[in-house]
């Protein structure tokens, strides 16, 4: 496991995007809501462009000496992150890790400044409902049921400014997840697919580090779900000796339970909404710990029945 420590690397000005659904749950205050799916364009592919594109056009106001983006969504070879990056001349590194992806591109920053390569970067990831479903399960217009252990992919997008000025934000270490495979081949079940791997990856970090559980305030997970939640805790206790308590899980909570959304949330953008809109707002916590889990499927493998490998990836942020 590849766990590291930052000693100079913060974080700056965020900025989401989300739909009505998402601003009709249980996270408030959101920084711009889409009236639709479409946001006034032919295709769901350029709506979720066009969410992007706020995200960064706002970010780049409040500094405008950005040395890189890095980011990913859900769509095939990256291709919403792509094309947004290609309205900026600034350079672009694409990053895929599923849900897992605005971790991934944090820690690829975080690095990156703390070798004093770049000073200034911004991590942006989102995803849409009608992009993910079209291209993950079934055509929309198929209207398949979904099984209650299924989540319902976010629609937003949501960007911060990694940076080597201070901030009261710091990013003070990071994992590298594993690839775990534990032969569950159920796609519409990811929360029992990335457990193990959210399980993995907290058991090393705190053992990389020489930290006990209670080192953290809060244990914010990405989009596990209300059963993926029930399982981490499970195995926590049960194969690391691990009791997590101070624990919330993004896709859980960011719906309300009478929009009857299945599991919970999904979806990159799940996370940083919770984190940037709820948890950082409310001043509560001092040190959190971010898993972010995500789902490392094709519809090709799903389609030949091959069991799904997943990736968690840690980030641990002291607020000052």
């Amino acid at each position: 496991m590849a766990s590291m420590k930052f000693n100079k690397v913060y974080l700056d000005s965020s900025y989401s995007v989300v739909s009505k659904l998402e601003a009709n749950g249980n996270i408030k205050n959101y920084d711009y809501v889409i009236d639709d799916y479409y946001f006034g364009l032919k295709t769901f592919e350029g709506a979720e462009i066009k969410m992007q594109r706020i995200v960064i056009d706002y970010l780049l106001t409040k500094n405008k000496n950005m040395d890189l983006i890095v980011g990913g969504d859900l769509s095939n070879q990256l291709a919403i992150t792509s094309y947004m990056a290609s309205k900026y001349d600034i350079s672009y590194l694409g990053s895929y890790s599923a849900c897992a992806t605005f971790n991934s591109s944090i820690i690829t920053l975080a690095s990156l400044i703390e070798a004093n390569k770049i000073k200034n970067g911004i991590a942006i990831t989102s995803s849409h409902n009608k992009v993910a479903e079209r291209q993950f399960r079934y055509p929309i217009e198929y209207g398949a049921p979904k099984a209650k252990r299924s989540t319902y992919t976010a629609t937003g997008s949501c960007g911060v400014i990694v940076t080597k000025n201070n901030t009261n934000i710091k990013i003070e270490s990071a994992t590298i997840g594993k690839s775990i495979e534990m032969g569950i081949k159920d796609s519409m079940h990811m929360g029992a697919v990335m457990a193990p791997a959210a399980a993995n990856t907290l058991s090393e970090h705190l053992n990389d580090l020489k930290r006990d559980i209670s080192y953290y305030d809060l244990v914010l997970t990405g989009d596990l779900g209300i059963y993926g939640s029930k399982i981490l805790k499970e195995l926590l206790s049960k194969d690391y000796n691990i009791k997590l308590k101070n624990h919330i899980d993004a896709g859980s909570i960011l719906y309300k339970k009478e929009q009857e959304l299945y599991a919970g949330s999904s979806g990159p953008v799940s996370l940083p909404l919770v984190l940037f809109n709820k948890i950082l707002k409310e001043k509560k916590y001092k040190k959190i710990l971010v898993l972010a889990t995500g789902s490392l499927h094709s519809q090709m493998f799903v389609n030949q029945h091959k069991p799904i490998p997943a990736i968690c990836h840690a980030i641990s942020l002291e607020v000052l």
